[in-house]
């Protein structure tokens, strides 16, 4: 998967330069959840977590012992406490926890569903979680915790509308699902259809609502979702068979995920993650990062800056501060001025 590289202006350019650091793995990187500017996880396969307490200077990867297989697509975390979500089909889809950086890890949940996958997951604070699975006779699974994951339950099916046949999520960046706040939540879908289902309240029932992003294929549709208030929010995907590929791969909306238009930014490429960072002045940009090159918009997503050519799968910010994730290991941070 290549992007290609576009350098608007000089100036601009110089506004978005990621910081490399070493990670101290090689493994795919698919997960990175930053709780501040120094405290950062990020997770990938072989059962491979990683940790940073003093801002990237210093990089630790471990394994969890028995996960040697799994692949760790999300993770979560609150300081010392931390969540960690394996994608795969049936029994490979796991959820891990830790209270103490690591040293001790619970399995959680361990999917029963043979036909089951888990994709991604998001958390409004410690207790109340949420995991989006593919569909299972003809629904998205949604898994809830309201407990810290003491106790995962799934949502009844009947009150989700049924999904397209060839219709699933993206367990690209863990961000296919967001949340804002306890009731309301997003996830969004791709292959045969690209949509975004909507919660009140707490994933008991759902919405959906159609949107403009390509579709059609196994490879298109939305992979990433992020709402900087419970009204405005954004979504970004489009062809990973065939990233350079132009076309309908952005979308916004004001009013809550009800309705979808185009955003006007571009290029428009493939990104498979999306989320919105805040300057410590208050400025609010958004960052999308895609397999080769990774970009930042100061507007709304009227323009682009593209930072140098760093390609990365996953994002995820505090405050002004985002952490970038890929392959072969790789971790870059960058703070908006």
């Amino acid at each position: 998967m290549r992007l290609a590289f576009f350098v608007l202006l000089s100036a601009a350019t110089a506004l978005a330069q990621w910081q490399m650091q070493d990670s101290h793995t090689k493994e795919s990187l698919r997960g990175v959840s930053a709780v501040n500017d120094r405290l950062v996880w990020a997770s990938g396969t072989h059962g491979t977590y990683l940790l940073t307490t003093d801002g990237g200077r210093n990089w630790a990867a471990h394994q969890i012992a028995g996960a040697e297989d799994l692949d760790f697509r999300g993770v979560r975390a609150f300081g010392a406490e931390a969540f960690l979500l394996a994608a795969g089909p049936g029994d490979k889809s796991r959820i891990y926890h830790t209270v103490d950086f690591g040293k001790h890890w619970d399995l959680q949940f361990t999917n029963s569903e043979p036909k089951g996958f888990l994709d991604c997951m998001a958390f409004s604070d410690e207790r109340h979680g949420m995991v989006v699975g593919d569909p299972v006779n003809g629904r998205f699974q949604i898994l809830r915790t309201e407990d810290g994951g003491k106790n995962w339950r799934y949502a009844d099916p009947k009150n989700m509308p049924g999904a397209i046949d060839g219709e699933g999520a993206f367990a690209a960046s863990n961000s296919c699902i967001a949340v804002n706040g306890k009731e309301n939540a997003w996830f969004v879908t791709g292959g045969t259809a690209a949509r975004v289902f909507h919660s009140t309240d707490g994933g008991e029932n759902w919405s959906v609502a159609e949107t403009p992003i390509v579709h059609g294929a196994p490879s298109q549709g939305i992979f990433s979702v992020a709402f900087k208030d419970a009204v405005h929010g954004v979504i970004a995907g489009g062809d990973y068979a065939h990233p350079e590929q132009g076309g309908n791969n952005l979308a916004v909306t004001d009013d809550g995920g009800n309705t979808w238009k185009l955003a006007a930014v571009q290029p428009q490429k493939y990104f498979s993650a999306v989320c919105y960072v805040w300057s410590k002045a208050g400025e609010v940009g958004l960052v999308a990062v895609g397999a080769s090159d990774s970009a930042l918009s100061k507007n709304s997503l009227r323009t682009w800056a593209f930072f140098l050519s760093e390609g990365f799968n996953a994002i995820g910010s505090a405050h002004a501060d985002v952490y970038a994730v890929g392959t072969d290991g790789r971790v870059a941070a960058f703070r908006l001025k």
